[in-house]
C-alpha cells in the first residue's frame, strides 16, 4: 500500500482478474453457498458469469485445485466438483506456504521456534488432560531407542505428530505440523553426535511418562526443556542452510 501523490490516498495493487475469481469461488464454497458435491458450471459459462476469458476461469480453477477445494475430472459426466478439505489437505496446503516462506527473510528461525513452543507446550499438557489407551499406545510406538537416521527423524517426526494428535484438537494438528515439518528439514541436513540422538530420545520418553501419568505440569516442563535443547542444533542447521 502507498501514498499517492496527487491526493487519492492510499493505493491497493489491483488483484490480477483470476486472483479475483478464485476469491469469490472460494467464498461461495466456504460459506457454504456451494456445497459439497455441487458441480460448477463449465469454464465459457463461468467466464460469463464473471465477465473473463475462459483462460482466466481455468486459472483461477487450478488455484482451488491446488487448495482442495475442487476436484475436477474429464469425461462426459467430468467437470469441477465442489469438496471440502481435509486436515491433511490444509496441513499440506501450509507446509508447502510455510516452507517457501522459509527460504525468505519474510520469517526468522526465531519466528519459527517461538510459535513451535507456544503450540506444542500446550499440547504436551493437553495430551496429559485427554489420554486414551489409544493415544498412549501410538507414543510408546513412536519410541525406538535403537533408530538412527534416517529412521531416527521419522521416529521423532511420529512422537510429536502423535502428541499433538493425542491433544485433540485438529487445528492444533493442522497449524503444528508444517511448522515441525520445515525445523525438521533443516535439522536433516546437519551431522548430529549419537549422543543428541539419544538425548532426544530420552526427553521423548520423559515427555510421554508425563502424559502417561496424567501430570498436565510435567509433560508441559518437559517438552518446554526438549526444545530449549534443540534450540542451538536448529540455529546451526538453520545457518547452514543458508
Amino acid at each position: 500500500m502507498s501514498r499517492a501523490a496527487d491526493g487519492f490516498g492510499d493505493i491497493r495493487p489491483v488483484r490480477k482478474a483470476y486472483e479475483q475469481v478464485a476469491d469469490q469461488l472460494r467464498e461461495l464454497i466456504v460459506g457454504g453457498e456451494l456445497a459439497p458435491g455441487h458441480r460448477l458450471p463449465n469454464e465459457a459459462a463461468l467466464g460469463v458469469q464473471f465477465g473473463v476469458s475462459r483462460a482466466t476461469v481455468r486459472e483461477a480453477l487450478r488455484v482451488l485445485a491446488t487448495q482442495s477445494l475442487i476436484r475436477t475430472t474429464k469425461g462426459a459426466t467430468g467437470g469441477s466438483f465442489v469438496i471440502l478439505p481435509t486436515a491433511d489437505h490444509v496441513s499440506d496446503f501450509l507446509s508447502s506456504s510455510i516452507s517457501l516462506l522459509s527460504q525468505t527473510e519474510t520469517v526468522s528461525l526465531h519466528d519459527f521456534l517461538e510459535l513451535r513452543a507456544l503450540l506444542e507446550i500446550p499440547a504436551a499438557r493437553l495430551a496429559a488432560r485427554r489420554r486414551t489407551p489409544e493415544t498412549l499406545e501410538r507414543l510408546r510406538s513412536a519410541l525406538p531407542e535403537a533408530a538412527v537416521p534416517p529412521e531416527r527423524f521419522e521416529a521423532d517426526r511420529d512422537f510429536h505428530s502423535h502428541l499433538v494428535l493425542a491433544a485433540g484438537n485438529t487445528l492444533l494438528s493442522i497449524a503444528t505440523q508444517p511448522i515441525f515439518l520445515v525445523l525438521q528439514r533443516n535439522l536433516s541436513r546437519v551431522t548430529l553426535d549419537p549422543a543428541v540422538g539419544r538425548r532426544v530420545h530420552a526427553d521423548h520418553v520423559a515427555v510421554a511418562a508425563a502424559v502417561e501419568a496424567g501430570d498436565e505440569d510435567a509433560a508441559a516442563e518437559e517438552m518446554e526443556r526438549h526444545l530449549a535443547y534443540l534450540r542451538p542444533f536448529y540455529e546451526r542447521a538453520w545457518e547452514t542452510a543458508r
